[in-house]
């Protein structure tokens, strides 16, 4: 197997050999490591590396070169390893130079020189972004692979499910594919039947469930134990906070996702404003991290699993899931988070997965080269996905119906939509109607002031609009306010919601109307629909359930 490259970049031949020489003896056994005396140099070289077809990890560039500076190679270096992670060496009077490569040229960090000791200030940032590299790394043969057509939704879905919960993954398209006409002979009428899955011990899996393919890859969606200290049913931010703290501290904790750990967050192309990320991460390096932590410190994790009823006990609950297996526990926390609406567009359903999508569908960027595609919201989510497309698309056009982006989207993100010359917004817009044959083809837009309508063709809409809480399956056992969000502590008042509270203590903060269930994220009335604000409530949830507990 062809080992990956790091690349290191520097003018001065005694700081090159000796950052090689550390790299070498850390990462020589399954990288290769090259070096470069120039940033033109460095370019010829990744040049080469890509007419040979050889994967390029990582890229290290010193700053002030003659010629051609850190901040230019690395901007340059992304047309022509675009999924390379990139690190710039800079000494302490050139961070400001940092900076602009973080904005300019999205590095992925920058270390300040010296790096001695490499144990301590080197080689725990570069594990972290080659770990990063290797969960989105695709070797092009072996493991699973996907066989499908590009406007297949039942495709999307295995190809979406698969890349957000982790599994590596090579997709054949069948039109494109010869390795695909190969793998469908036999199968009678396998277009009508996709995707194909082929495993790596043979076995071919033809339009399978969800489940069907986690049960195959390794994903348990079935709980081994009958009762837990601690059940979580959301897998976004706060659940996976909450399941890291309360395993961390000693409860026996599960946790259930319906889709894949990250949730909404991690279908985010970009989080920008997270704490102690300069350069920002995406959702789904940010769910790869935390689901790491948390199986670290023996969290169950169940996916996909559905939670779709509750019975209470007493003090225990007992949650049924959707393949009918049911377990108890003594605490329940409630992270299901909200999902996007739908678009509400005339036809935008016979789309669903051929053309519209919900969230950013990282999936589908490579199919929008040299595109005009729309993206529909306000928000930050929509704002990030915008930010992601435009590397992709000739043109993104973001629709908002209202007279700017300023109301919902972080100031940071409308200035760089603003300078991004591919990126349009169109205020006061909406979508009317979408239309096609076996895909999208085309959408009709109207002016919401003016009246106006008119025609666009386009194959690519990514949708983030408006959102609703999954609190459906709770019934009528938990008090929620008027849209389904889920009230907690101080929101809850005593002689209005609390009658049936059997306890002499006052609700717990984010505990819900009945003992021991607790709401965090975005699920929560009220709730601050930030990823660190959703963190920090899981966190703290966890505080009141071993108080909860105590009690018991």
């Amino acid at each position: 197997m062809t080992r990956p490259i790091i690349l290191t970049v520097d003018d001065d031949p005694e700081v090159l050999r000796s950052i090689a020489r550390d790299l070498r003896n850390q990462y020589g056994e399954n990288y290769r490591v090259l070096r470069a005396d120039s940033g033109a140099a460095a370019l010829e070289a990744l040049d080469e590396l890509t007419r040979k077809s050889e994967p390029v990890a990582l890229i290290l560039s010193d700053q002030r070169m003659p010629g051609m500076d850190g901040v230019t190679f690395l901007e340059k270096s992304s047309a022509v390893a675009p999924k390379a992670r990139r690190v710039m060496l800079t000494a302490y009077a050139d961070t400001q130079a940092a900076i602009d490569a973080i904005n300019l040229s999205q590095v992925d960090y920058y270390l300040l020189k010296p790096w001695d000791p490499p144990q301590e200030k080197l080689f725990p940032v570069l594990d972290d972004l080659l770990d990063a590299w290797q969960s989105s790394y695709r070797p092009g043969y072996g493991g699973v692979r996907v066989v499908g057509s590009r406007w297949s939704q039942p495709t999307h879905a295995v190809k979406d499910f698969l890349a957000r919960n982790q599994i590596p993954y090579t997709y054949l398209d069948a039109e494109l594919h010869e390795e695909a006409t190969e793998a469908m002979e036999g199968i009678d009428d396998c277009a009508s039947r996709f995707p194909l899955v082929l495993l790596s011990d043979g076995e071919r899996l033809v339009g399978p469930t969800l489940a069907e393919v986690a049960a195959r890859v390794g994903l348990g969606s079935r709980a081994t134990q009958n009762f837990y200290d601690l059940a979580i049913v959301g897998g976004g931010p706060a659940g996976l906070a909450a399941a890291v703290y309360g395993a961390s501290e000693g409860l026996k904790t599960v946790l259930v996702e319906r889709e894949a750990p990250g949730g909404q967050a991690g279908t985010s192309s970009r989080i920008e404003n997270y704490l102690g990320f300069p350069v920002g991460l995406s959702g789904g390096d940010l769910a790869r991290r935390a689901v790491t932590q948390a199986r670290r410190f023996g969290v169950e994790i169940l996916t996909p699993a559905e939670a779709v009823s509750l019975e209470i006990d007493g003090p225990y609950k007992r949650i049924r899931l959707n393949d009918g297996s049911e377990f108890s526990c003594h605490a329940l926390m409630l992270s299901m988070g909200i999902s996007w609406n739908l678009l509400p567009a005339e036809c935008a359903d016979r789309f669903a997965g051929r053309g519209v999508y919900y969230g950013a569908a990282m999936t589908e960027a490579i199919y929008c080269k040299g595109e005009t595609i729309y993206v529909v919201g306000a928000g930050n989510s929509a704002g990030q996905a915008a930010m992601f497309f435009k590397d992709y698309a000739a043109r993104v056009v973001l629709v908002v119906r209202g007279n700017s982006l300023a109301a919902k989207m972080s100031h940071y993100l409308v200035e760089r939509i603003e300078a991004t010359p591919n990126i349009e917004v169109a205020t006061n817009c909406e979508i009317v109607r979408c239309q096609g044959n076996d895909h999208l083809e085309g959408i009709i837009l109207r002016n919401r002031k003016t009246g106006e309508e008119w025609e666009a063709p386009t194959s690519y809409v990514f949708v983030f609009i408006g959102a609703a809480p999954q609190t459906a399956w709770l019934g009528n056992q938990l008090v929620r306010d008027q849209h389904g969000f889920v009230l907690t502590g101080p929101d809850l008042k005593a002689d209005e919601h609390l009658r049936g509270w059997p306890l002499e203590r006052a609700p717990y903060l984010l505990e819900a109307s009945i003992p021991g269930i607790f709401a965090a994220g975005d699920v929560r009335h009220e709730s601050v629909k930030r990823v660190a604000s959703a963190v920090g409530e899981g966190s703290v949830a966890v505080h009141f359930v071993h108080r909860h507990l105590a009690t018991l």
